[in-house]
C-alpha cells in the first residue's frame, strides 16, 4: 500500500464496511506507523481490496475510528485492524493470501497470536477460519453484535 492508495483504500471501506467505515486519516497513519502491515490488492489492474495489520495490545483493540499516535513497544498481539473486498477481488483468493500474510507478518515479528474485532456478523467467518471469541465486555465504540477474536499463530 501507498500513499497513493488511500482515496480507492477509503472507498472501499466505505462500500464495505458501511456503519463501521472509518476516516481516510485512520487508514493513513496505519499506513505511515506500520507499513509492512498495510497491502492492496490488485484486480485487473484496479484496487479491488486491502489489509491493515500492526502490532498492538492483546486485550485493548483500537476504537473504531481512532488514531493510535504510536505502535506500541511492548506490544502483545498482532493486530489484523481491517480487510476489506470488493466483490471483484471475493474468490480470487484474496482472503486466503491475506491471511497467511497476517500469520507470517505475525510469526516473523515473534507474536503469539492475532487478534481482531469482529462486527457485523463477521465473528461468524472468523470463526471458521480459526478465531475464537475472548470473553469481555462490549466495546462501545463499535456497538453491539462486536467481537473481540484471537487466533494462535500457527508453528510452521
Amino acid at each position: 500500500m501507498h500513499a497513493s492508495d488511500l482515496a480507492a483504500v477509503s472507498a472501499i471501506s466505505d462500500a464495505v464496511h458501511g456503519r463501521y467505515t472509518e476516516p481516510k486519516a485512520v487508514y493513513a497513519e496505519r499506513l505511515a506507523l506500520h507499513p509492512a502491515g498495510c497491502r492492496v490488492f490488485a484486480h485487473e489492474g484496479e484496487v479491488a481490496g486491502y489489509l491493515i495489520t500492526h502490532p498492538w495490545h492483546r486485550d485493548d483493540p483500537p476504537k473504531l475510528g481512532g488514531l493510535l499516535g504510536a505502535v506500541p513497544a511492548d506490544a502483545t498481539t498482532y493486530y489484523l485492524h481491517d480487510i476489506a473486498l470488493l466483490p471483484a477481488a471475493r474468490g480470487t483468493g484474496a482472503g486466503k493470501a491475506a491471511l497467511d500474510f497476517v500469520m507470517e507478518r505475525a510469526r516473523a515479528l515473534g507474536f503469539a497470536d492475532i487478534t481482531l474485532m469482529a462486527v457485523g456478523g463477521a465473528d461468524r467467518f472468523w470463526g471458521a477460519q480459526g478465531f475464537a471469541t475472548v470473553p469481555r465486555e462490549a466495546d462501545q465504540s463499535y456497538g453491539a453484535g462486536a467481537y473481540l477474536m484471537r487466533m494462535p499463530v500457527a508453528a510452521i
